[in-house]
């Protein structure tokens, strides 16, 4: 039985160049500029020098790389020849790294300059590993240092550019170098770790078809991508939300990705913003909220014509602190690692403040309690949601594989209400749930009352076990520059426009609320924050 043939690689690159967009820039910023030729070009030389390394189809490649030309080439090259691309988070340290190396069973992996020494201190704990790729020389000691062999990235690539490069004709299910390798919609693409804040790392493995699956619905339907868009993403490369702006979206669309090699800030994103001028942008809740924080000009966004939040819900009063600010629409949206982007998301022009809005063509939803029954409209359920783009479930993890990826269903861990309109609302996640006085109390709502007051920028509500072990919500605070925070005003603040039950008992004011590597909020650790500061058990 033969599949049609599909490579997601070709899909987003060689299709452009074939339709006559081949000098039309792909990707640019400070760290280099190619059109899709040129583009096109390096992927397919990169993918034949893997290809002298000894990678083969199926196996993985593992990326600790900043967001820069090579990253997106080195990605494309690895799904070109039918490996299997596994960039993951930069923020992890070299023994996280090491455990990633191991779980994924890579044989080579690829660093950037600035993770090069966590990457040299993780290979020797991962004895799979046969080369580690940099994109620029070590030093002699480093090098020499090394347990494994270590080679130059732009020598795989030249060595992908020498004629008579090795071919084994005896494989004849291996395409020759100048060919993407013949994959099928079916076939795996990538792996995607899980930020792990719950628990250990996963991978969620993802086909060659879902690449464009994402782009169908959400890109072309949704942000309705054009070829003129310039993308610019806060959110890096190494997890969905952000591979997906800067890469899936703007190459389908034969668009331009503007890539920042930096760790984001707000006044370095501004300044890319100014100097780059992106149509699209696209962050997360945390990071509008810096945004609005930092002395930004009101002009900064002028050349967006919308920008996108995901990677939690966004509070109706940052959405229209910075609508009103910047004028920029905001459109919020849903996604998850397993599922590969977003799949319910407001639309422009038809935004309702605190709603994730309506679900993507070519996905569906739905909402049921602890049973398994249906819920009705307005009544809070477990989130559930198929569609092609889902995962095929997550590598070497079968227990939790059959938790999360239900037949068709992926349970997404969220707990939300819906009405006949088809508009959904966050409620949380459902482990964060509290059950204060035995009824149930959503964190977000009671956030989003508290970034109403102005001494608020930003906040987390949590649930903390007082001495009778009774459940409570906390609210644990950052200040608005400027501003001084009042415990006791912000509570009467929030008794007066929630039901009471539903206000926090605690105010806590933090210099900063910690948050993982894709800028989530850390929950766990906030609750163990408000358990230490309050003398209670977590």
């Amino acid at each position: 039985m033969t599949s049609e043939s599909f490579n997601a690689s070709a899909f987003l690159v060689d299709r452009q160049v074939e339709t006559g967009r081949g000098d039309h820039v792909a990707v640019t910023g400070p760290a280099g500029t190619l059109t899709y030729a040129q583009l096109a070009a390096h992927v397919a030389d990169f993918a034949a020098g893997l290809r002298t390394l000894g990678v083969r189809p199926e196996e993985r490649v593992l990326l600790v790389m900043s967001d820069r030309p090579e990253t997106v080439i080195t990605i494309l090259a690895v799904m070109r020849m039918g490996a299997v691309a596994v960039p993951v988070s930069t923020m992890y340290n070299a023994a996280e790294l090491a455990e990633l190396i191991r779980d994924s069973r890579a044989r080579v992996v690829v660093a950037t300059p600035e993770f090069s020494p966590a990457a040299l201190e993780a290979v020797p704990n991962a004895p799979d590993v046969a080369v580690l790729i940099h994109t620029e020389a070590l030093t002699d000691a480093s090098e020499a240092a090394a347990e494994v062999p270590v080679c130059r990235w732009s020598d795989v690539l030249e060595s992908g550019r020498s004629p008579g490069r090795p071919y084994d004709s005896r494989r004849d299910s291996v395409a020759p170098p100048s060919r993407p390798y013949d994959s099928w919609r079916d076939s795996p693409a990538l792996w995607l770790y899980t930020s792990g804040t719950t628990g250990a790392p996963k991978a969620a493995m993802h086909r060659h078809g879902a690449i464009q699956d994402v782009y169908e619905g959400y890109g072309r339907q949704v942000l309705g991508i054009r070829p003129d868009d310039r993308c610019f993403s806060v959110a890096r490369l190494f997890f969905a939300y952000g591979i997906g702006n800067s890469m899936f979206f703007p190459l389908a669309a034969g668009a331009t990705a503007i890539l920042d090699p930096v760790r984001p800030t707000p006044a370095g994103v501004v300044a890319r913003v100014m100097e780059e001028r992106p149509t699209l942008f696209f962050a997360g809740p945390t990071f509008f909220a810096a945004l609005l924080a930092s002395d930004a000009p009101d002009d900064a966004f002028q050349s967006v014509r919308l920008a996108v939040s995901a990677g939690e819900a966004l509070p109706a009063e940052i959405y229209r602190r910075f609508t009103r600010r910047f004028g920029v629409d905001v459109i919020d949206g849903l996604g998850s690692t397993e599922a590969l982007h977003i799949f319910v998301s407001n639309r422009p022009g038809q935004v309702r403040p605190g709603s994730s809005g309506t679900v993507v063509p070519g996905y569906e939803a739905k909402l049921l309690d602890d049973t398994g029954a249906p819920v009705k409209d307005g009544e809070p359920g477990h989130l559930y949601v198929r569609g092609d783009s889902v995962a095929t479930g997550y590598w070497c993890r079968t227990a939790t594989t059959r938790q999360v990826f239900q037949g068709e269903w992926l349970r997404t861990g969220d707990t939300y209400i819906s009405g006949e309109d088809g508009f959904y609302q966050c409620l949380g996640r459902s482990n964060d749930m509290i059950k204060a006085g035995g009824i149930w109390v959503s964190p977000m709502e009671v956030e989003a009352r508290l970034l109403q007051h102005e001494s608020v920028s930003e906040c987390a509500v949590v649930a903390y076990i007082d001495k009778e072990g009774l459940e409570k919500p906390v609210a644990c605070v950052v200040s608005a520059p400027g501003r001084t925070v009042d415990a006791g005003e912000l509570i009467g603040f929030c008794r007066d426009g929630l039901a009471s039950f539903k206000r926090p008992r605690e105010v806590l004011v933090l210099d900063e609320l910690p948050k993982t590597a894709t800028g989530k909020i850390q929950r766990v650790v906030i609750r163990q924050i408000a358990a230490d500061l309050l003398g209670k058990a977590p």
